[in-house]
């Protein structure tokens, strides 16, 4: 499976989650509406990963703890956002903790409660 099939498969989990271009490239929204995730294939510079909004102070301490795997994104980077290589060694578990925490940000709370609900076997 390709980095942008596996990042697929896991922001698509999410509920009422959709995935259309934005600015070419592949992009997660809830609702259609709020984006979550922003696939960047090369975007900006020779990069293969994401871009998506953190919890505050969380990009800051990625990116010192591990500059070769997160970084600043450019133009959303300001406001927070965290990027994410898919380019290099990739914790998949990781990643959809990440995704999960972007999608919190965004999501209104009916579907963080959805989210929050365990489904019945």
């Amino acid at each position: 499976m390709t980095p942008l099939e596996s990042l697929r498969r896991i922001c698509l989990a999410l509920p009422e989650s959709t995935e259309r271009l934005s600015h070419n490239e592949p992009t997660w929204f809830v609702r259609g509406k709020r984006t979550f995730v922003m696939f960047a294939d090369r975007h900006h510079d020779d990069r293969v990963g994401f871009w998506c909004p953190a919890p505050p102070g969380a990009q800051e301490e990625l990116v010192a703890a591990e500059p070769e795997r997160f970084f600043r994104p450019p133009y959303v980077g300001v406001h927070g956002w965290l990027g994410v290589r898919l380019d290099a060694d990739v914790d998949w578990d990781e990643v959809a903790a990440i995704v999960l925490d972007a999608y919190r940000l965004v999501a209104p709370k009916k579907l963080l409660a959805e989210l929050d609900t365990p489904k019945e076997s």
